[in-house]
């Protein structure tokens, strides 16, 4: 049985609650925080933009060796200006478990993204991971709070 993983990132934004909602809410802004080398897009076409419980968004990814993979997710939380979660459907993982926390504070939002994640194929899957699916996600998330930071400096 393969082990479940856990990554935890925290964020100081310069910005107020409805702007950082209103950015990461938003599916189409995904790509811009992803690193290109991922050949990260959305492909679903009837996603919405609002976020809603229950929206399904449906990606391509490229994460190993520019193969490209189907990777369908759910929103399957939401509570306005506070957090959001969303969950694979199909894809890559055996779980995938993604938190996405808001909170206001002094001089601007605290976020928190906390992902619970599980590979398939066992010992395979536990091999995997530590030979790069955890640096990759780290580069990911690495990535991320460049890419946000600067942004909003």
């Amino acid at each position: 049985m393969s082990k479940a993983y856990s990554l935890k990132t925290v964020q100081h934004l310069p910005i107020d609650i409805k702007q950082a909602w209103e950015f990461f809410s938003n599916p189409a802004n995904l790509q811009q925080i992803t690193p290109s080398q991922l050949g990260f897009s959305i492909i679903s076409s009837h996603h919405g933009v609002k976020m809603y419980a229950g929206q399904i968004i449906e990606y391509k990814v490229k994460p190993v060796l520019g193969i490209p993979l189907y990777w369908m997710t759910e929103i399957t939380h939401v509570e306005d200006r506070k957090y959001f979660i969303d969950e694979q459907r199909f894809g890559p993982y055996a779980l995938w478990h993604h938190q996405h926390h808001f909170k206001e504070v002094e001089n601007g939002v605290e976020m928190t993204d906390i992902v619970h994640y599980k590979l398939p194929l066992g010992i395979l899957g536990r091999i995997a991971h530590e030979l790069f699916v955890k640096k990759q996600l780290k580069e990911i998330f690495d990535y991320r709070y460049k890419v946000v930071a600067e942004k909003w400096k």
